[in-house]
């Protein structure tokens, strides 16, 4: 009893440990990262919303909901997201997630007139660093929702430009309709990404496609994603009920089975995409200790016993 009780509270240790550093920000005051000023001004700007519903099946939809101006982000729907992906993080029968935007297209990225304001809102003493601390947020949120322990995928439909096109490389897959585009426009207006999606995209598509993407900031349709390893497929409507039909369909092939399994999964692949490799192991061997002779396991060996 005394060694089972050693045991458990092992495991309840490592998984809040684990959890804390799913959620810990990337930055700190060091880094002069002021994370309750920039969301006091980012709260100024109101519009749009993010959306999230759930359900029993353990499927979430996430929702970018400002179609007024294609999705783009407004301070609140910055907050907003962090927001949702705290309350993803503490979904205990989670399995998947579907990322996609309202109204047809996914996302353009920042809202222009915010991205204006907020540097000349409350007397800013310094604009560059609100800019440094809107970068360092959004990196943030979108490497904890990159780290869920849910199988996340990103529904393209219109465009994904800008941040909207590094918001989608912070999903596990991507799926396309048809006529849909991603574009890493940054070039354009003067800048490099500054959520994140650089980093991502190298190691989805290799440095050399990235930097062809970033440099040329090209256009990239259903079949071109396909060919970079950028997407996963391309659906064959662009309706958005169809769409998200079939986008749950195609999500469906890795969610079967208990929310225990699919999140022990995810978190290994996690660590072994993140970690070096002696630190990859270990994470592995406490993760494998959490679901040996769990029920799925003891189910599995009634099953199919040897």
């Amino acid at each position: 009893e005394m060694a089972a009780s050693l045991c458990k509270n092992f495991l309840q240790t490592t998984k809040k440990r684990r959890l804390q550093q799913r959620s810990a920000s990337l930055y700190t005051g060091a880094h002069g990262y002021k994370e309750e000023l920039i969301k006091k001004k980012l709260q100024q700007f109101a519009g749009g919303s993010i959306n999230l519903s759930k359900d029993s099946n353990g499927i979430g939809i996430l929702t970018l909901n400002n179609p007024k101006l294609m999705n783009a982000f407004t301070g609140t729907m910055i907050l907003e997201l962090q927001e949702r992906v705290t309350e993803l993080e503490n979904w205990k029968d989670g399995k998947g997630l579907i990322m996609y935007g309202a109204g047809n297209t996914f996302c353009s990225g920042s809202d222009l007139n915010t991205v204006k304001a907020i540097p000349n809102s409350q007397a800013s003493s310094d604009p560059n660093q609100d800019g440094m601390n809107i970068c360092m947020f959004m990196q943030s949120t979108l490497t904890r929702l990159m780290r869920l322990p849910l199988i996340s995928v990103a529904l393209v439909q219109g465009k994904a430009l800008g941040g909207g096109a590094e918001v989608t490389t912070a999903c596990d897959f991507r799926l396309m309709t048809p006529g849909s585009e991603i574009r890493f426009v940054h070039k354009h207006m003067g800048l490099v990404p500054g959520w994140g999606g650089a980093a991502r995209l190298v190691r989805i598509v290799g440095s050399r496609a990235a930097l062809q993407l970033l440099s040329g900031a090209a256009r990239v349709d259903p079949e071109k994603a396909l060919h970079l390893g950028l997407s996963e497929d391309t659906l064959s409507s662009s309706d958005e009920t169809r769409a998200l039909e079939e986008a749950r369909a195609w999500l469906s092939q890795y969610t079967e089975g208990p929310a225990s399994m699919i999140q022990a999964v995810k978190k290994v692949v996690t660590a072994g995409r993140e970690l070096p490799l002696e630190a990859a192991l270990r994470t592995e061997k406490d993760i494998f200790g959490t679901v040996w002779g769990g029920p799925a396991n003891l189910q599995a060996l009634v099953r199919r016993p040897k």
